[in-house]
């Protein structure tokens, strides 16, 4: 099958609405694809999704270790994060330790996603900094990484030494050359691959051995699912859900990755319409039906099964998982 399958249903009522699509893949520690819906060899941007993977250099390379960085930095590395006191402390620290401050990033400004930082900083009559952005943990990490290695201060630029080491990771462990790659929103590469690839990437990590940078990284997300993401969204909610025994990561224009130590199972899903309801309840299915997630637990039933509701409170209707995943 190469076209998207259904993913999400949304109902009015008793009237089937919308139906998003997609293509998801599973894999085991070999490679080998388990399950997939859609086209696996669907080429395809990981885009935040493949942040672990961008972060093998730092830990690999010596460089985090040399500047004592902890479980709470690598899932930092790892984030999309709210930009809540909690996030930004460690980040500023961080970069205080280094002797760098928020004009050494090279990802932009935002506008925090978590509400409380973002009025603190409406009443302080202040514009959001660079380490705002969700993407600065990241970025956190490629300073680290380019202060090791010893490189210009464009860290960003695809030619860079901090760029070509996670090109070289990126490909080592999709096992597949790069089709290219195209600009993130925080201004660095994000390389192509398949959703296989991406897929098998994820087993990669699940199967690494204790003590390897694949092993550091998703046990930092899986013990701080806080700081991957943040309050009311999917990657934390569910990570707890889970009691921290899985580690996932959305990524923009609905992606979503899961790594799966315990089974050693790597997933990768793209939800064609780009939505994130639709990637949210297609990976909270596809963990339900590896046996990782509860269908029942509240936070599952919040992605599966969840009310649609109106201005006004009234119950509209309802997203549910396609039949695809049952």
């Amino acid at each position: 099958m190469t076209q998207p399958a259904p993913f999400a249903e949304i109902w009015r009522g008793t009237f089937l609405e919308s139906v998003h699509s997609g293509h998801a893949v599973v894999c085991d520690e070999k490679g080998q694809i388990v399950h997939a819906w859609g086209n696996p060899e669907a080429v395809i941007l990981p885009r935040s999704s493949a942040k672990m993977i961008q972060a093998l250099p730092l830990v690999r390379s010596g460089a985090a270790d040399a500047m004592g960085l902890g479980p709470q930095h690598l899932a930092l590395a790892c984030a999309s994060h709210q930009a809540a006191s909690l996030h930004t402390g460690i980040i500023g620290k961080w970069l205080d330790t280094m002797g760098l401050g928020d004009s050494d990033f090279r990802c932009g400004s935002a506008v925090p996603g978590d509400m409380d930082a973002r009025d603190a900083l409406i009443r302080a009559d202040e514009k959001p900094c660079q380490i705002h952005h969700e993407c600065s943990g990241k970025h956190a990490g490629f300073l680290t990484l380019n202060k090791h290695l010893g490189g210009d201060a464009d860290y960003e630029k695809p030619d860079h030494p901090v760029q070509k080491a996670c090109l070289e990771a990126f490909e080592g462990v999709t096992d597949l050359t790069s089709f290219g790659y195209g600009i993130d929103g925080c201004s660095v590469p994000n390389f192509a691959t398949t959703l296989h690839g991406m897929a098998r990437a994820m087993a990669h990590f699940a199967a690494a051995p204790d003590g390897s940078a694949e092993a550091r990284l998703h046990q930092a997300m899986r013990l701080h699912p806080e700081l991957v993401a943040g309050e009311t969204r999917a990657c934390t909610d569910l990570m707890r859900a889970m009691n921290g025994k899985v580690a996932i990561k959305t990524g923009a224009e609905g992606f979503f990755i899961a790594i799966l130590p315990e089974q050693k199972l790597g997933v990768a899903l793209k939800a064609s319409c780009g939505t994130v309801r639709a990637s949210n309840c297609a990976i909270a299915s596809i963990l339900v039906k590896l046996g990782a997630l509860d269908p029942n637990h509240p936070e599952a039933l919040k992605y599966r099964n969840a009310p649609i509701e109106n201005r006004r409170g009234i119950i509209t209707g309802s997203i549910k998982p396609a039949a695809t995943f049952a």
